[in-house]
């Protein structure tokens, strides 16, 4: 625990690390954020977009034989991309022994209270900061055009049931009524009511406005190039620039960056870069179908989002190393597989084409928790797939940590030392 007078900084400008400065500058703390580019650059820029409480790791049965069969298919919706990594390598082996049924359970059993709070956190935030960031509660809907993936989607909504959630089974007439863009080829499909969208960009923009408006510090266009130690006691970063920051505390929120500065600090990350695309449309032109709500394609794993005046495209997992490097084929896969369920899909061009890197821990659970072994750092990454879902929640329990020693049980099974 640390006194609200004593300096926090903060690495990272994307969901989590605004996120966490919110809640801590809120309640007196003297935060200042470092962030390589411009606030919400990253991860946070360009995903889906969809608030998506309960949604389990992305270790799942089957996974690993999915990461194999990719090898030969770029199209895939997880990806590997051929190429020797010992730390891939690594973090594939991880990986792979996390992928149980009984792993997906203990996940969910973190997941699903930390979701019950992220909801009620983002209807709170939305209100009381009168944030402008096109917030809707109205659910998504998981479409799937075999029987075999929807029969797997009814077994994962069983899962969500028996965690408090609330899914829904539709079969493909009941979901056409819904959405009536959804094409014939449906077979049937799950609603998930808790969830949300919001326009990710504009929603870590606004609170990071917010964020300073209640004191916070925001420094742009800094890379954090090593955290300053000395006697084993953290006091603050050194910028590539050469300027030091000095702070009594450093919270790592670099996502997919931030085994860059723990490889430094000896810290074990089995963290890995999972790069997404998404492609924006614009439903003007007629080639792409006004959706009411987000579609989510089952099997391509491909969010459908409406979202100010356009409909987002999102998706894929691709594992090819520390890159911004655009596929083509996986980018126009986006669209090119909203044409096998949606209705009113044409080619066009795209309003925006965007890829950006999700950090993702081999057990598919986030790292919130001091660093042991050192005092004064404390580290808030590895989110996956779950960044805008989880930043509320983490920012919180984050807050609650550091400014009052409460350490409730989901923060223990995201602790820095469970590996």
């Amino acid at each position: 625990m640390i006194s609200n007078n004593r300096r926090i900084v903060i690495v990272g400008g994307g969901v989590i690390g605004i996120c966490c400065a919110y809640y801590l500058a809120k309640r007196g703390a003297a935060v200042t954020v470092v962030e390589r580019e411009e606030v919400g650059s990253g991860a946070s820029f360009g995903n889906a977009g969809t608030i998506a409480p309960g949604h389990g790791p992305i270790n799942k049965p089957g996974r690993v034989l999915q990461a194999v069969r990719s090898l030969g298919d770029q199209l895939s919706p997880l990806y590997v991309a051929p190429r020797w990594d010992p730390g891939l390598v690594r973090w594939l082996w991880q990986f792979s022994r996390k992928c149980t049924e009984d792993h997906v359970e203990h996940c969910l059993s973190v997941l699903g209270p930390l979701g019950h709070a992220t909801c009620e956190l983002f209807e709170r935030l939305v209100d009381e900061e009168s944030l402008d960031c096109g917030y809707r509660q109205a659910g998504y809907y998981e479409v799937f055009r075999t029987r075999a993936a929807l029969d797997g989607a009814h077994r994962e909504a069983a899962q969500l049931r028996a965690h408090g959630y609330r899914p829904e089974t539709l079969a493909g007439a009941a979901m056409r009524e819904r959405e009536v863009a959804v094409s014939e080829t449906v077979v049937g499909a799950v609603y998930y009511p808790e969830a949300g969208t919001v326009n990710p960009h504009r929603f870590v923009c606004e609170l990071a406005q917010r964020a300073g408006n209640h004191g916070a510090t925001i420094v742009t266009g800094a890379e954090v190039a090593e955290v300053v130690v000395a006697d084993g006691k953290v006091s603050g970063v050194l910028t590539a620039a050469g300027d030091e920051l000095a702070g009594d505390l450093v919270l790592l929120a670099a996502g997919a960056y931030t085994p860059r500065l723990t490889r430094k600090l000896g810290i074990p990350l089995p963290l890995q870069p999972a790069k997404g695309y998404h492609r924006d449309r614009d439903p003007e032109t007629g080639s792409t179908p006004r959706l009411r709500d987000t579609v989510m394609l089952g099997e391509k794993s491909v969010f459908c989002t409406p979202m100010d005046g356009f409909v987002r495209f999102a998706g894929t997992l691709e594992f090819s190393g520390e890159n911004l490097t655009i596929r083509r084929p996986r980018l126009e896969q986006l669209t090119n597989a909203a044409q096998l369920y949606l209705d009113g899909m044409a080619d066009d061009s795209a309003l925006s084409e965007w890829c950006g890197l999700r950090p993702c821990i081999s057990d598919g659970l986030p790292v919130v928790g001091p660093a042991p072994g050192l005092d004064g750092l404390f580290l808030a990454t590895g989110h996956g797939m779950l960044g805008l879902t989880l930043g509320p929640v983490t920012g919180l329990l984050t807050a609650d940590y550091l400014l009052e020693g409460r350490r409730p049980t989901e923060l223990s099974a995201l602790r820095v030392d469970r590996f």
